[in-house]
């Protein structure tokens, strides 16, 4: 009996078929395939949305278990120095993106690459569980070394997942349909987020706090095993192969895209000072807790970051279908913005800062903006790349981002010499400078 052939698996169901037609306006008859084989096209509405659920269950995982906010709050309940708190963020960015190039020439050999997105999601899942099971078990630097140890393999595993999931994108969703499910996902995303911090805010202020914490871990654990599960019914076409040779050839020879490649280099460069709106929110935080009254807690940072999400990423979607570009320039311009606005109201009107209103609204303007900063710089590389081409765009991009986000987070250091709110002007004059560099990119979308 021979393999079995994506044309030849059974058609959709009707009722995916009607409410993918309700979300994006197509039909059977003239539904939009662009950019994506043939063959994928009749699997549209199963594959949007395995990959929409699949998407939304990681993203809460992602806040279940955030760097910047509940691993910080672990570490603290189990007296782990400082130094393993600051140490979160650039590992679990730069573990993501920084061995990137070497997993694209792997995920290259593959015909179908959705399979390396389950095997990173599962290592994903191993390790928060982990984190989960151990860490009331230990406290100190013991507690700070095994849970940075797990998450430096966390990272690994998501950077496998990021890899394979923008390839995996672009062979099973057409353009133009794309910002519209990231933007539905992190919407979705968004108010589950809201809900857990509104529990947190009400009968969560009753649960010791190592079980809370240790409950989000296992919650997040549970929620990548789901995904698998989801990501696993995508139907995939098989995909070409080349480029899967020796891992460091195959890498050395990508990174010559950054220079024979005008459109590519100057997106890496932009996405580069686009990081200023991601290593600002760790400030902005720091800056309302340093305020003597504010009484921000987990749950209400927890409530505007869910809001953020519902609130703006379906705008933020729709737009990057019509330009990715803009959406970047929009969301880098809002959060440099919004960086001088803090930045002044910190050194002439103080006393804001000690409103937890005032410190929540600031939050959520900030992550708003990011939001679109990141979803819109998502679409635009899926966009700009081609079949052949998006894995080595996403590995090189996201190699050189890594090591752009490790050089960047020394900036920390100019905190304690000038201030935080300094800092936080700083950065918010980079995202401003980003916002013109992403406005005069070539628009790819639409």
């Amino acid at each position: 009996m021979g393999e079995l052939s994506i044309d030849t698996i059974p058609s959709d169901n009707n009722s995916i078929d009607k409410l993918y037609t309700l979300l994006t306006n197509d039909d059977e008859d003239a539904r939009v395939c662009k950019d994506i084989p043939e063959s994928s096209c009749r699997h549209m509405p199963v594959n949007f949305f395995s990959y929409l659920t699949a998407n939304v269950l990681t993203k809460i995982a992602d806040e279940l278990s955030s760097a910047r906010l509940v691993l910080p709050w672990l570490l603290g309940s189990l007296g782990a120095p400082a130094v393993f708190v600051s140490m979160l963020v650039p590992v679990r960015e730069a573990g993501v993106l920084l061995p990137q190039m070497l997993v694209a020439a792997y995920i290259r050999r593959l015909a179908r690459r959705k399979y390396m997105w389950m095997l990173g999601a599962a290592l994903s899942a191993a390790m928060l569980l982990l984190i989960a099971l151990v860490a009331p078990m230990v406290s100190g630097a013991t507690a700070g070394w095994v849970i940075l140890g797990a998450i430096v393999l966390y990272s690994l595993a998501r950077g496998i997942c990021s890899v394979a999931a923008k390839d995996v994108l672009g062979k099973t969703v057409s353009k133009t349909r794309r910002g519209a499910l990231m933007g539905y996902a992190t919407s979705i995303a968004g108010a589950a987020t809201l809900l857990v911090g509104l529990g947190v805010e009400t009968a969560g202020r009753d649960i010791e706090s190592m079980q809370l914490l240790a409950g989000f871990i296992l919650a997040a654990t549970g929620l990548w095993l789901g995904a698998i599960v989801l990501f696993g019914n995508i139907r995939e076409a098989a995909g070409a192969t080349e480029g899967g040779g020796n891992a460091i050839s195959v890498a050395v020879e990508s990174l010559g895209l950054l220079k024979t490649d005008r459109d590519f280099r100057r997106f890496v460069l932009m996405r580069s000072s686009l990081l200023s709106t991601a290593l600002v929110i760790p400030f902005v935080v720091l800056l309302l807790q340093q305020s003597s009254q504010t009484t921000l807690g987990l749950g209400l940072l927890i409530i505007a970051s869910g809001l953020a999400d519902i609130v703006a990423s379906p705008v933020w979607g729709r737009l990057s279908d019509r330009s990715s570009r803009l959406v970047m320039a929009i969301g880098a311009l809002s959060s440099g913005l919004c960086c001088l606005f803090i930045g002044f109201a910190a050194t002439f009107y103080s006393e804001w800062l000690e409103s937890a209103f005032f410190g929540a609204l600031c939050f959520f303007l900030i992550a708003m903006s990011h939001s679109g900063v990141r979803l819109g710089r998502k679409v635009y590389l899926v966009d700009m790349a081609t079949v052949d081409t998006r894995s080595s765009y996403v590995a090189v991009s996201n190699t050189v981002v890594g090591i752009a986000i490790l050089v960047a987070g020394s900036i920390g250091f100019l905190a304690d010499i000038w201030g935080t709110s300094a800092v936080i002007v700083v950065l918010g004059v980079i995202a401003c400078l980003a916002a013109v560099q992403a406005y005069t990119l070539r628009d790819v979308s639409g």
